[in-house]
Formats: structure tokens, sequence, C-alpha cells
């Protein structure tokens, strides 16, 4: 069956169950989804070695010079 088969079939049926359909539909989606994507969970570390800071991090930056303590 196409999906224009299937188009035309739902069109035929009462606004309520084209309603029916459409809940239906939702319904296998989100059960597909849960199914195929398990939730993970981060691990601690997981990050390490990703993440790099320049040596200059903590340094103030000339551009709010104006702005700090004298």
């Amino acid at each position: 069956m196409s999906l224009l088969d299937l188009i035309a079939k739902i069109e035929k049926l009462p606004l309520e169950k084209q309603t029916e359909v459409e809940d239906f539909v939702d319904f296998l989606v989100s059960k597909t989804k849960s199914e195929s994507t398990p939730e993970r969970k981060p691990v601690f570390g997981s990050f390490k070695g990703k993440i790099i800071m320049s040596d200059d991090f903590d340094e103030p930056l000339e551009d709010f010079k104006e702005y700090m303590y004298p």
C-alpha cells in the first residue's frame, strides 16, 4: 500500500476517526522513539580531555581594564 492510498483511506473516515488515527500515529512515533533511543545518563569524567582552556583564562581582559578596580 502506498502512502497516497493510505491518505485516501484516512480522508474517507469521519473526522472523529481521523483524530483517532492521528492519536495512534503519535503513540507509535513516541513508542518508536523510546525504544530506539534509550535514555543515557552522563558518566562522571566522560568529557575529560575534550574541553581545552587557554593558559591565560584567568587573566584580566584588556577590553575591560577601564571597568576594573585601580
